[in-house]
């Protein structure tokens, strides 16, 4: 590929990033983009556009996610998806997801362009709510795609206003009767770009990170249900106070992480108080735990020592309820995509470091599907889930090249 194409590349990256920047719901203040909202119906607009352009045929699913076909040589055969996820965190930034969605377009613009024949189909995919940001549970696109959301529970979900996600599709224009699961054998590979939201790959300076395994995860809810009071009259006492138990709680959280050690983490970040007013004393309060290690032992421990600690504090007019939303076991992308990621790297002359994911994605879903390949570039101060998220167009459009590469390969391309 010359350095023309190169930079024309960047310049297609940067276009697309910067339209599908357009639709937040913050505008000036980083990009907020709900799954089913305003600004959803605009990005999709925009991918389909694209997607009709470079000559794919689109459609979406009974969950909203989006496909872009260019059929293959062979009846059929099954796809080599590449993609990720376009919806965002409340005020993040530009590139988490969609730097992975307009990888897939440009790749897609690549084969248009040089007119390559798939053997097997190319198929570009931009994935629903992978941040769980208005439904909860995160990664729902990918797992409803795969069967592990069944379509009585996803009829279930309601976002913190009481909307269900079949009232919120058909709001803009959604068809939530559509099929949902899809056959694992129409999946021949997934192979998704990512920006690696951590600092390891500015500090060595290498443009390119081939991901080995990802890690486990769990995301609970932890509901304390205790008793409103007026907060001059009520003494402490006679207090129930739901935010002060919910308090001590999270205070003892860390430590648990601490201790299992390894990498292991654990989050809160978000905590509702109901009847969150300034004079009465909580009633009611609901958080979530984020749990996360590259170990699937760490994990359970990790979650049988939450459930202890919750539980302990089941006192004094005091009732706890802990649900768990997301549980997904560590994951090893497949070795032979591994070494076709690797090899393209180096055929490119692109440095590349191998390395582990300590965020969730859509590609740990599929990696029990089918075979699964990741890439990362790097951000800048490794920052992710905020305005400022950045990375450059150039490291973006090498591993666009990458991708590329592997995908005529995987597709086994034949030239006009």
């Amino acid at each position: 590929m010359g350095e023309i194409e190169m930079i024309d590349i960047q310049e297609q990256i940067e276009k697309h990033l910067q339209e599908l920047s357009k639709y937040t719901s913050t505008p000036n203040k980083g990009t907020t983009r709900l799954t089913y909202s305003q600004e959803d119906l605009g990005a999709r607009t925009y991918i389909k556009e694209k997607m009709y352009e470079y000559g794919l045929k689109v459609h979406e699913d009974g969950f909203g996610n989006i496909f872009g076909k260019m059929e293959g040589a062979l009846q059929d055969a099954p796809s080599v998806l590449i993609g990720s996820h376009f919806d965002s965190v409340p005020h993040g930034g530009n590139y988490d997801g969609p730097a992975g969605v307009v990888a897939g377009l440009v790749v897609a613009e690549l084969f248009s362009k040089n007119q390559l024949i798939p053997k097997y189909p190319l198929e570009i995919i931009a994935l629903v709510e992978e941040e769980g940001t208005r439904f909860g549970g995160g990664l729902m696109g990918s797992r409803g795609i795969v069967g592990l959301l069944s379509e009585q529970d996803f009829y279930r979900l309601k976002d913190k206003d009481g909307i269900s996600t079949v009232e919120a599709m058909e709001k803009i224009g959604l068809d939530p009767s559509l099929p949902k699961r899809r056959d694992s054998k129409t999946m021949k590979a997934y192979l998704e770009l990512h920006i690696e939201q951590g600092p390891i790959l500015e500090e060595k300076k290498i443009p390119i990170g081939v991901v080995e395994t990802i890690v486990g995860l769990t995301q609970l809810e932890i509901t304390v249900d205790g008793q409103a009071g007026h907060a001059g009259t009520t003494p402490m006492e006679h207090r129930a106070d739901a935010l002060v138990t919910s308090a001590k709680i999270i205070a003892e959280l860390p430590t648990i992480a601490t201790e299992e050690g390894e990498g292991s983490v654990i989050t809160v970040g978000s905590v509702e108080v109901f009847p969150n007013g300034a004079n009465v004393i909580p009633k009611k309060t609901v958080f979530s735990v984020d749990i996360r290690s590259g170990k699937e032992e760490h994990v359970q421990n990790m979650i049988r020592k939450v459930k202890e600690l919750v539980y302990s504090h089941n006192q004094n007019n005091i009732r706890l309820s802990i649900e768990q939303l997301l549980y997904m076991q560590p994951k090893s992308m497949n070795p032979e995509i591994i070494t076709l990621l690797k090899q393209k790297s180096s055929e490119l002359d692109i440095p590349y470091y191998s390395m582990n994911s300590g965020a969730g994605h859509d590609a740990m879903v599929f990696s029990d599907f089918t075979a699964v390949g990741m890439l990362f570039v790097p951000s800048k101060n490794g920052l992710s889930h905020c305005p400022e998220e950045w990375s450059d167009s150039r490291d973006l459009a090498n591993a666009v090249q990458i991708l590329y590469e592997a995908a005529k390969n995987l597709t086994e391309v034949e030239v006009k």
